[in-house]
């Protein structure tokens, strides 16, 4: 597997997030930012786990790490059950390109995206001229990775790293993960209770993991520190772009485009059959380097072009599995929301709000519960 900025499965489309303080010991329950976490994602007693972290606290010196960016680092954390059940319950889940797309480039992402981009314009467009990277792709990337902030994360990613690095996994990985969080706070650029961030340990504007963090996160403000989880997104944006300048952005040429919709010349690439061609440049294989998924930087691509004012998609896709175009689907869902089955969104989408709804449906008229749509199914909500 590439190893790119992110290595775990998830991203903004799944992202939604204390404390134990261990010292060669019993692990103490003590207060730390609690709001809005998961029962699961709040720390429990776990001796192995005290364990392990007694042993990463004393070969941790060979690593740079002082005893206090240590006992800072460890204050208030402790064992999370739920960031190990998400970890083992990740599935090879494989969502169509036009799904993705509805949900990548919703209406919604590219109103809000654009409003985004007119409050950060001086930012962004500054951006572009230092780093080379369009503005409206830096702009994509955010919304994308943190809905342009809103979904940033707040798990303790001390927490989050040593639980992954304890539960052995992908223990190597993530006790380098841990390291470079903790020299995080030792460099001054946040605080111990500022340190947050996904399940997995992503973390600010624009997602980073505490290794990326470290070789390309920038000072853009000047302010002396590289902070990504500041309310002001300037230095995340900056980091992003750095990002990109150094794995291959060439300035002035496009990511790709919609073959017949004015597209640069590039490869062709055609990810769902019978959908939309692509055609696609270096740029769209630096945006992979951000996430190595063709799906995911096609995504930001065009949700670039959207948020510069371009339409959407000229090209249709065909119909699913079951026969249904993304029409026959969004009527599906506005059918069982008008009949009282809150599929909670039309977005053409058939995931576990829309089967639910189904399966309610189905039981309340007798029929076999199966969950899946079908086009007799939204006949029968005509």
């Amino acid at each position: 597997m590439t190893l790119t900025r992110r290595h775990f499965g998830l991203g903004t489309l799944a992202l939604g997030f204390a404390g134990c303080t261990t010292v060669n010991g019993p692990t103490v329950t003590t207060p730390r930012a609690t709001a809005g976490l998961p029962d699961d994602l709040r720390p429990v007693a776990n001796a192995d786990y005290d364990a392990w972290v007694a042993g990463f606290r004393s070969r941790a010196g060979a690593k740079g790490l002082t005893e206090t960016t240590l006992a800072n680092g460890f204050r208030g954390t402790g064992y999370l059950p739920g960031v190990v059940r998400r970890d083992r319950n990740q599935t090879e889940f494989k969502r169509s390109l036009e799904d993705y797309l509805a949900i990548a480039v919703s209406e919604e992402r590219v109103a809000k995206g654009r409003a985004a981009f007119s409050n950060h314009r001086a930012t962004l467009n500054a951006l572009e001229s230092t780093y080379g990277v369009d503005a409206t792709i830096i702009a994509a990337i955010w919304g994308l990775e943190s809905f342009y902030g809103d979904r940033r994360g707040n798990v303790p990613v001390v927490s989050a790293t040593s639980t992954l690095a304890y539960d052995g996994r992908r223990g190597a990985f993530f006790e380098k993960q841990l390291v470079a969080a903790l020299k995080i706070l030792q460099s001054g650029d946040t605080t111990a209770d500022r340190l947050v961030g996904s399940w997995a340990g992503a973390m600010g504007h624009t997602q980073f993991i505490p290794t990326s963090y470290q070789a390309f996160a920038v000072d853009f403000t000047g302010d002396g520190r590289r902070d990504i989880w500041s309310d002001d997104p300037s230095d995340a944006l900056a980091s992003a772009a750095a990002y990109l300048a150094r794995n291959g952005w060439t300035r002035g040429v496009k990511w790709g485009g919609e073959v017949g919709n004015n597209a640069p010349a590039g490869s062709i690439l055609q990810p769902q059959p019978g959908g939309p061609r692509f055609a696609v440049t270096s740029n769209f294989r630096a945006i992979k380097r951000y996430n190595n998924s063709d799906a995911y930087a096609i995504g930001v691509g065009h949700l670039a072009d959207r948020i510069g004012g371009a339409g959407p998609l000229v090209s249709s896709f065909p119909p699913d599995e079951n026969g249904m175009t993304k029409d026959d689907r969004v009527a599906l869902q506005r059918g069982l929301t008008a009949r009282g089955f809150d599929t909670q969104g039309t977005d053409g989408v058939i995931g576990p709000n829309t089967r639910k709804a189904i399966e309610a449906y189905q039981a309340s008229r007798g029929q076999t519960v199966t969950g899946a749509p079908s086009l007799t199914l939204l006949r029968s909500l005509g």
